[in-house]
């Protein structure tokens, strides 16, 4: 048995939701390592399409343990109204079902507003927060005066807490910003219902997985966002605030590095981004319309409109490099048919060198030229095949090309949104 990581490849939205459901199939538990509500995953089962943003994508199983850890900084609101959402379509959520890291931080209302007022205070300068407040949480975690679960569900200590942190925060509101102050006693009230609804949830989840790996199951653990959103890794400072590479589950679930067996990152067949910051190979053109009202690429939890743009492999063996991946599950693959040809990066261009990874510098990205090499397309028949020899050969081809540059193969390939439109081509 295996303890295995799902991850983005690229910069989120890479359908992680549809892998993860499909792998979880197979798995025991299935653990939230990092990031918070800003994620948004989208998996369809049958007719019904479930939009998750907190919950791990196994809860659409019945027989799955699904664990938000500690390296998730958890809004108790949007939470429940997850729950709410889920419930309202036949999906059950118990504590039998789901447990809560009690060292997982919380989002306070201040952290949203203070979200929102730095953003607009950067002008044209914003880095393209949702304004969830993760970034805030993320910030008091890291400056010691956060509250976690565990601090949530214990009346004195929230309290007391809540009292120091609030004073603090109100003063930067009001005299710094200039904005109103947030009233203590709503907030108190509001968050003590939380944590009443909490308490049955909240586990030491370290513990529990720990357990489940040591007694052989299959433990899942499901990233959010992608591998260029790191916030050492990524085009820095257009990141999230949490660690999304594989290196992020020991320190976001508590388990060692050698728990570990397997890595799989999951890339679209092209490349998107939503914000702003450089991106080598994006489409300004028709072509690049032509793909994003296909792809329907609209973010889940903003409905933003994603930038898009050829697949960069540059990228893919930067991801590959940075977490050990041990394969690649490829999407939307169906996406690119109708395209008579295909570019693909295989380097980049800058200051008259040819490299083949992802400079730190923003400046430098931004002045790299891709190098591409052109494959022919294929039709829209390749969303009806379900297993590796039903592949159009063009579509072979390309995927051979991933497999070749990033020297990691290609184990899962999806043909569509739905479960049955997934197939696996190697063991992961």
């Amino acid at each position: 048995m295996s303890a295995f990581i799902v991850l983005g490849a690229q910069w989120g939205d890479e359908g992680k939701g549809k892998m993860t459901d499909y792998l979880a199939e197979n798995a025991d538990v299935v653990v939230r390592f990092q990031g918070g509500n800003n994620a948004g995953h989208t998996v369809v089962v049958g007719e019904k399409e479930y939009k998750l943003h907190l919950i791990p994508s196994g809860i659409l199983y019945n027989d799955k343990l699904n664990v938000i850890g500690n390296g998730v900084v958890l809004d108790p609101k949007a939470l429940f109204e997850e729950i709410n959402y889920l419930e309202s379509l036949g999906v059950e959520i118990t504590p039998d079902r789901l447990i809560i890291s009690d060292r997982a931080h919380v989002i306070m209302p201040y952290h949203r507003i203070l979200d929102g007022i730095k953003e607009r205070a950067r002008g044209n300068k914003d880095i393209g927060t949702t304004g969830k407040g993760i970034g805030p949480s993320y910030t008091d975690k890291m400056e010691r005066s956060g509250i976690r679960v565990c601090d949530l569900i214990h009346k004195e200590v929230f309290e007391e807490n809540l009292k120091e942190t609030l004073e603090v925060k109100n003063k930067i509101i009001t005299e710094v910003f200039g904005e109103e102050a947030l009233d203590y006693n709503e907030i108190y009230n509001e968050y003590l219902g939380y944590a009443e609804k909490l308490r049955p949830f909240v586990k030491d989840i370290s513990v529990i997985v720990n357990k489940k790996i040591k007694d052989g199951k299959e433990v899942l653990f499901e990233g959010a966002q992608g591998t260029l959103l790191d916030i050492d890794y990524g085009t820095y400072p257009y990141v999230t605030s949490s660690s999304t590479i594989a290196g992020g589950v020991c320190i976001g679930a508590g388990v060692g590095p050698t728990a570990i067996t397997n890595a799989v990152g999951i890339a679209k067949a092209y490349t998107t981004r939503v914000g702003k910051g450089p991106f080598p190979t994006e489409l300004l053109d028709s072509t690049g319309d032509w793909v994003r009202e296909k792809g329907h690429e609209f973010g889940v939890t903003t409905g933003r409109a994603r930038r898009c743009g050829w697949l960069d492999l540059v990228i893919l063996k930067t991801s590959a490099r940075i977490s050990g991946l041990t394969s690649f599950a490829v999407t939307k693959i169906d996406t690119l048919a109708g395209l008579d040809t295909l570019k693909v990066c295989t380097g980049y261009r800058l200051n008259g060198e040819i490299i083949d990874y992802v400079p730190a510098s923003l400046e430098d990205l931004a002045k790299c030229e891709p190098i591409y090499e052109e494959f022919e397309g294929w039709d829209d028949s390749i969303a009806n095949a379900r297993c590796y020899e039903d592949l159009p050969e063009n579509a072979i081809k390309y995927l051979k090309k991933i497999e070749d540059f990033t020297e990691t193969k290609v184990s899962i390939v999806s043909v569509g949104p739905k479960r049955d439109q997934t197939m696996m081509i190697s063991e992961i």
